[in-house]
């Protein structure tokens, strides 16, 4: 396509993560053009369940869509493709016409851990591994099917697509139900290896039943139908915009950042800490948490998370700090000021970062140790921090059994919003992180993934060249490196001595 023709043109993504729907509008340079922004109400049924009211998602993307278009003032017939990102695994069951059968379910959700517990001891794992190439636990689509099975089996009965977050949104805007590859094959319903669903494998877990559920599979840069009259009149889109596949959160942020090479990591740390990188080749290994299909054919996706990042300083923020007076200046700001100013000086406390999930023990939990009379909350805040960033570096030391130690590393995530966190990042980790300027990575990656759907650029190295750029670099300093390396020695020391106190902790 001449994109000298096409400059007023732009591409739009939408991001749904687990509270936060982002949309974002750009033009063909990356350029962020406009960017608009919904809350979703989490809903807690019950202990360990977390969920989103499918129709309130659809409406926030509704009014983030009119809102951008408006802010942009622009019509819809100059939008060239749309695609929509999202938080992986969870679930979110449809009716034939689209309606939710049930509320979504976030992948915080912990609802199926007694299947991935019985998995994981029974031998289930091990030998669906060679298959599935990830890990088993609870926030799966899989162990949350099941849960379905044994307790709502009703349900399921009402059930006729089993979809991804974002191919949600992409039903609602097509009406066409298709499962993106990069999604399902971080879900443990597909065969990775063969990238085709798998009755043997759906036997092995106990869902055989589910088959005719799942949607046909397409991948990220393809076309999976266009904008109905229906979603046109409701966006302001136009009737008939190429809607691409898109990818997961973690494929759109690692595609956003430019990682379209084996040369570079991406580090996500959001809601989930996500490490990863790219390879020409899978790796299978218990002891690794997921390998997936990359947005890149001919790619793999290698990756370490859990849920132990960033969301955890929003809890730490929203309770502990709920009732100081802000003097009208910014959370965050005050946030960054205080960890700053405490310092990275040892003060002897530890914090767990494990309140949503743990990458270490099924039943653990946060804590804060060592705690004495005289720590301040700016000493726990600068404690939060300090151990989000651990629980990176935790994931990121597994990676380099794989691998040799990457030049440089791409972050991606709330924390990129923060300099003073991402300094401490480079320190900890002894290696530079470099920025992107794009904030809404997860919307670029999903506009980049409509680029190429519609053919405005030939690949997606392509596209991440014309769209990509970073904004700057963080430089670690080897004189703290001796100081946080005694940080984490002490961090997994806790980890370790705690071990055996989870095992009997199961609430």
């Amino acid at each position: 396509m001449d994109k000298e023709k096409i400059m007023g043109a732009y591409l739009l993504g939408l991001d749904n993560g687990g509270t936060i729907t982002k949309v974002a509008l750009y033009d063909l340079k990356g350029h962020e053009v406009a960017v608009s922004s919904r809350k979703t109400a989490l809903i807690q049924p019950e202990p360990g369940f977390t969920e989103r009211d499918g129709d309130e998602m659809w409406a926030a993307n509704v009014g983030a869509i009119r809102s951008v278009l408006s802010e942009a003032g622009i019509s819809g017939e100059e939008v060239l493709g749309v695609a929509a990102t999202g938080h992986g695994n969870g679930l979110y069951l449809t009716r034939a016409d689209g309606t939710p059968a049930y509320n979504g379910i976030i992948s915080t959700d912990s609802r199926g851990k007694e299947f991935a517990i019985a998995w994981n001891s029974d031998g289930t794992f091990e030998r669906i591994l060679p298959k599935t190439m990830q890990s088993c636990w609870a926030g799966q689509p899989t162990t949350i099917l099941r849960w379905f099975m044994k307790y709502r089996p009703e349900v399921l009965t009402d059930t006729r697509w089993i979809l991804m977050c974002k191919d949600f949104i992409r039903m609602k805007l097509t009406g066409e139900p298709y499962a993106e590859i990069t999604d399902y094959s971080g879900s443990s319903l597909m065969n990775v290896r063969d990238v085709c669903y798998d009755r043997v494998l759906l036997a092995e877990m106990g869902l055989e039943s589910i088959y005719d559920k799942l949607p046909p599979l397409k991948y990220a840069g393809e076309i999976c139908g266009r904008v109905t009259e229906e979603a046109a009149g409701l966006t302001g889109l136009k009737a008939g915009t190429p809607v691409a596949g898109g990818s997961m959160d973690i494929h759109a942020s690692a595609m956003a950042v430019g990682v379209t090479d084996e040369n570079t990591m991406c580090v996500v740390a959001g809601t989930w800490s996500i490490n990863e990188y790219i390879s020409r080749k899978p790796v299978v290994d218990k002891d690794l948490f997921m390998t997936s299909i990359d947005t890149i054919p001919g790619y793999w996706m290698i990756l370490e998370g859990s849920p132990t990042s960033a969301s955890n300083l929003e809890w730490f923020l929203t309770e502990i700090l709920r009732d100081v007076d802000l003097k009208g200046k910014d959370i965050y700001e005050v946030s960054n000021a205080s960890v700053e100013k405490i310092g990275e000086q040892d003060c002897g406390l530890v914090f767990l970062p494990f309140l949503f999930g743990t990458n270490v023990h099924v039943n653990a939990k946060g804590a804060f140790v060592g705690l004495q009379s005289w720590h301040t909350r700016g000493n726990m805040l600068r404690a939060v921090y300090e151990g989000i960033v651990f629980s990176h570096r935790y994931h990121i030391e597994k990676l380099l059994k794989y691998r040799d130690k990457p030049a440089l590393i791409r972050m991606a995530g709330g924390v990129a919003k923060s300099e003073i966190w991402v300094q401490m990042f480079a320190d900890v980790l002894q290696t530079p992180i470099e920025v992107a300027r794009s904030q809404e990575l997860g919307a670029l990656g999903a506009a980049i993934c409509a680029g190429v759907a519609t053919g405005v650029f030939a690949s997606f190295k392509e596209a991440s060249t014309s769209m990509v750029d970073v904004m700057y670099t963080a430089k670690p300093d080897p004189a703290k490196k001796a100081i946080y390396d005694k940080k984490y020695v002490r961090y997994r020391k806790v980890i370790d001595a705690l071990d055996g106190v989870w095992d009997d902790w199961d609430v």
